[in-house]
């Protein structure tokens, strides 16, 4: 059985309440997990940021001192107020379980090859030494203005095989037919030679591998956090949910994992739902949609619909697809055939997206 995960959420300034169209790919995780008889799956978020560094930095010199375990653990319950707590639970990119995955893939990693421990030259900043990247320009981690100055670090890197594409039809969960040509052809735009450690105040440390002061890569993170979740639930294929933007960004990080231990990942891609559009709200008023129906139509429908139409949904769109779904509703039987389910199940198990 295939487990749905959302693509981790970056754990930023806001509430689902507020802004629900940050939900999109893990109610589209859940609906999918829902048809297909998945259990329930955390909700995944990505903790290591920095802005989350300065954040966590600027909440400690005004109140009450919180680790940053504590403070991002306070910001993620808020997300979820003043609804309840996902039934699946919470995961981050740091949680213990994935932090002890990380560490044993990237040993056995460095041990056949796939990455190393290399002296890279990088820029680094003058006032604070936060490792701004190979190009120079202003440290974000600081306010000193010092400007950076070159250095060799020795870094975890993983150099991309010669000839050997970044993303390929058989990474995406759809049919061969809906596989996205020009997603391919983006990811591997990729630099060669990927750096895959970071100066963080927060993340998965890479002391055991000798990089004392450096974090895990939250772009590599977050594939290790949606693997640590499968095997968690016993699961050996995951799926992560994400717009085409995200994978566009993040999926040559995962080219080193997204085959390891015998585990499979792969992407579902989808579309943005335009959930803080004010039409939304006149449909549900001027149809009278009861609030059941709502739920169904917000947190379950438009994620499917946000999966068949990955360009995004667009309001004018809204009031058919809400049409179709009040005509289905009402003409549903109370109990579905088994048959029905089953097309269903494999439907969704096998990427089809109709």
């Amino acid at each position: 059985m295939t487990l749905f995960l959302n693509g981790p959420v970056q754990n930023g300034p806001f509430t689902l309440a507020g802004r629900p169209g940050k939900a999109a790919g893990i109610r589209l995780a859940e609906a999918l997990n829902q048809l297909t008889g998945a259990p329930a799956a955390p909700h995944l978020w990505n903790t290591v940021t920095l802005d989350g560094d300065l954040r966590h930095r600027t909440a400690a010199s005004t109140g009450t001192p919180l680790s940053r375990g504590q403070w991002e653990r306070r910001e993620l319950v808020a997300k979820y107020a003043p609804g309840p707590a996902p039934a699946g639970g919470i995961l981050t990119d740091t949680a213990p379980q994935v932090a002890a995955l990380a560490l044993r893939v990237c040993q056995e990693l460095l041990v056949n090859g796939t990455l190393a421990l290399a002296p890279v030259k990088v820029r680094l900043c003058r006032g604070c030494a936060h490792m701004a990247g190979e190009a120079d320009h202003a440290c974000r981690a600081c306010t000193t203005g010092a400007g950076t100055r070159p250095a060799t670090r020795r870094l975890l890197v993983h150099d991309r095989p010669e000839g050997r594409p970044v993303l390929e039809r058989a990474d995406f969960h759809a049919t061969r037919a809906s596989a996205p040509a020009h997603l391919l052809n983006i990811a591997h735009n990729a630099p060669r030679r990927l750096l895959l450690s970071r100066t963080r105040t927060h993340g998965i440390s890479l002391g055991p591998l000798g990089l004392d002061d450096m974090v895990l890569d939250p772009r590599l993170g977050l594939h290790l956090a949606v693997l640590a979740a499968a095997a968690q639930g016993g699961q050996e294929r995951s799926v992560m949910t994400l717009t085409e933007n995200a994978a566009a960004h993040v999926a040559a990080y995962g080219a080193p994992v997204r085959r390891w231990g015998g585990m499979q990942l792969r992407y579902a891609l989808h579309g943005r739902i335009p959930y803080d559009e004010p039409v939304l709200r006149r449909l549900y008023e001027v149809h009278c949609v009861t609030p059941g129906l709502q739920r169904l139509f917000t947190e379950w429908y438009l994620p499917l619909c946000a999966w068949r139409e990955r360009a995004g949904i667009t309001p004018a769109r809204l009031p058919a697809l809400l049409k179709f779904l009040r005509r289905v509703d009402l003409a549903r039987p109370a109990i579905p055939a088994d048959e029905v389910l089953a097309e269903l199940r494999r439907s969704a198990e096998a990427g089809d997206r109709r």
